[in-house]
């Protein structure tokens, strides 16, 4: 099952309304997924101000919170707690603030880092998750949300999507892949670690391992596709814009709506209809194979 939304604002008149329209769209695929619900936002200042990195963590219990824990080491510090994660922004670069997270906080799992963007995931309802995350007060440009009917790992938050392995990068991903054993084992020879048993983190790290070595985002999904057995929608987004490809087969659901001010996909029609203008939307299904991608 799982559900899949994402939507990528062209109109800057709308930003101030993106949490609140991707929240109704997460609303209306709660069914697809009912155990936990991850959301990534971008451009959202109120969590990563302009001139900052964030990072977004799985703290845990162990050790002090993460805001006492990295007192020392920055003066102008934003943390903000959401359900189980905690945003942590700085005025400094990613890298910089990625190995002072993991000297101060080495229990903690990161979930999430980059310059415009912050992640947040959670087990429970994805309703209530929603409020857990402020999300419908959350303005930016860009969005996704996935709500996760789990099968192949366990119900944790470090099990849920969005998966985001590199700077400002996540995947979303309904279905499953056949063979991701294989290319987690080809993945490890490499040297690349998990955090996770999900099948999805695997598609996600071989993104970025695709895109580290300087493929372009179309490059790097049609190697996926490839590589990777299975049945899937994948809703991959960068701080560039987002990008959507289904499998050969592409029986998992998955349509697109296209506006002068909006770009939004979905797994389901429903989750479209509420969006503004969506009576004048080109809608149309992904063809398999197909990688279709927007930029800012």
């Amino acid at each position: 099952m799982c559900g899949i939304v994402g939507l990528h604002l062209r109109d800057p008149d709308l930003y101030p309304q993106l949490g609140t329209l991707l929240e109704a769209m997460l609303g209306q695929v709660v069914e697809r997924g009912p155990d936990s619900a991850g959301v990534a936002v971008y451009g959202d200042r109120r969590r990563c101000p302009d001139g900052y990195a964030a990072v977004s963590v799985l703290a845990g219990r162990a050790g002090p919170p993460p805001g006492e824990a990295l007192a020392a080491d920055f003066v102008d510090l934003v943390v903000t707690e959401a359900g189980a994660t905690t945003v942590i922004a700085a005025p400094v670069t990613v890298d910089d603030l990625l190995a002072a997270v993991r000297r101060a906080l080495p229990h903690a799992r990161v979930v999430g880092s980059g310059t415009d963007l912050t992640v947040y995931k959670g087990t429970g309802h994805p309703r209530a998750l929603a409020r857990a995350y402020d999300l419908a007060g959350a303005q930016g440009w860009q969005g996704l949300a996935h709500t996760r009917m789990a099968t192949e790992s366990a119900v944790t938050p470090e099990g849920c999507h969005p998966f985001s392995v590199g700077p400002d990068q996540c995947l979303v991903h309904n279905g499953s892949f056949a063979n991701h054993a294989t290319i987690r084992r080809d993945l490890e020879f490499e040297g690349v670690s998990f955090d996770s048993a999900n099948d999805s983190e695997v598609g996600a790290r071989f993104l970025a391992a695709r895109l580290a070595k300087g493929e372009d985002l179309d490059k790097a999904l049609r190697a996926l596709c490839e590589a990777f057995d299975g049945f899937y929608t994948l809703l991959v987004t960068s701080k560039d814009g987002f990008a959507v490809v289904r499998d050969a087969i592409a029986c998992k659901p998955a349509i697109i709506a296209e506006t002068g001010r909006w770009v939004a996909m979905a797994s389901e029609f429903r989750a479209l209809a509420g969006l503004p203008g969506i009576e004048d939307a080109r809608i149309y299904e992904p063809e398999p194979e197909r990688v279709y991608a927007w930029t800012r």
